[in-house]
Order: C-alpha cells, then sequence, then structure tokens
C-alpha cells in the first residue's frame, strides 16, 4: 500500500492532542451522469473523505494529587482519555475545522476528533 521511504517518513511525526492525520481520499473526476468536474470542486465542498494515517494520544486529563506521603517525587506521568477513532479508519470530517498541510509533496489535513462526524472501520485490517 504504502512504499519504506514514506512510511519511515510518516514514523517521525507524532500527531498532538485530540487530532488525527488524514489522507484525503482520491475522488472521482466524473459525476454519476458522467460529466467531468474541474480539478478543485470537491476540495471546497463542506464535507471531506479520508484515511486517517496517525492519531494524537487522546484528551488529556488531570491526575489525582494526593499528598500522603510528601517525601515521596511527585511523577508528572500525563493520563488521557483515548481517541475514538483508529489508523487506517475512513474518516467523514467537516472541511471547515481541517488544516490542510504538505509534507513529502503530498497533501493530508489535521483534523480534530469533535470535527469527525463518522467513521468506516474495516475490522478485517486489524
Amino acid at each position: 500500500m504504502r512504499n519504506t521511504d514514506s512510511l519511515s517518513a510518516l514514523d517521525r511525526i507524532q500527531v498532538i492532542g485530540d487530532r488525527v492525520l488524514v489522507k484525503p481520499r482520491k475522488e472521482s473526476e466524473r459525476t454519476a451522469s458522467g460529466l467531468y468536474l474541474p480539478p478543485g470542486v470537491k476540495e471546497k465542498e463542506k464535507i471531506q473523505y479520508g484515511y486517517i494515517v496517525k492519531s494524537g494520544p487522546g484528551y488529556p486529563i488531570p491526575n489525582a494529587t494526593e499528598e500522603d506521603e510528601p517525601w515521596k517525587a511527585a511523577e508528572q506521568r500525563v493520563n488521557y482519555v483515548p481517541l475514538q477513532v483508529r489508523e487506517g479508519d475512513l474518516a467523514v470530517f467537516l472541511q471547515h475545522s481541517a488544516y490542510e498541510v504538505q509534507y513529502k509533496n503530498e497533501k493530508y489535513f489535521i483534523v480534530p476528533q469533535a470535527a469527525i462526524l463518522m467513521i468506516e472501520r474495516d475490522e478485517e485490517l486489524f
């Protein structure tokens, strides 16, 4: 599916918080009736489709602070509520909430989970 060069490049990316990195799905340049659409028409729609490539750790939650033994070293470990989406899901998201980025000559969107309306998950991939 992906070559090893792009795989290693995407492995270096860390998505922050409740955001996901989405690769836009290739849309057909023809309508159902057979008309050809000019470039950019599909990109201006309010709803976009794409595959989730990377996801952030989730929503950070505060640690419960217990000062039962003040001599102990305080741990700075952050806990997260995990995201509902997973890598490989087809996401339907709101275009106006997404940020378009170019990475290694590829177009991606950074989308907060709140802007994702629906996902399609292929359980056979996992």
